[in-house]
């Protein structure tokens, strides 16, 4: 098994996030159909597409702060109680702020 890579695994995200970014504004940006009833679905998608691109920019700039956080030499440390975060957390989510109990208990 390869040893967990932070820098590689957040610019592999932020790439995708990137990517995420960029498809939807490119569907926001296609043209309505000039019928009516087909206009009102195409007006409720982007509404969902506006939704998933505050979602994939906030994704980014999360993932932003992550690597900004590496060259500071804080990465993996907790933003809300300064423990290091557990190794399995940052591994299935890169760019997490805390750890699993100050997450808990933020939610």
């Amino acid at each position: 098994m390869n040893p967990f890579d932070p820098a590689s695994a957040l610019h592999t995200l932020a790439h995708e996030y990137q990517q995420r970014v960029e498809a939807i504004r490119r569907d926001l940006q296609r043209s309505h159909s000039p019928d009516f009833a087909e206009q009102a679905a195409q007006r409720q998608n982007d509404e969902v597409l506006q939704g998933l691109l505050q979602e994939a920019e906030a994704g980014l700039l999360a993932v932003r702060h992550a690597l900004a956080r590496l060259e500071e030499g804080r990465y993996g440390q907790c933003l809300g109680c300064g423990e290091p975060i557990q190794l399995a957390r940052l591994q299935a989510m890169p760019a997490a702020e805390l750890c699993l109990a100050c997450a808990t208990a933020r939610d």
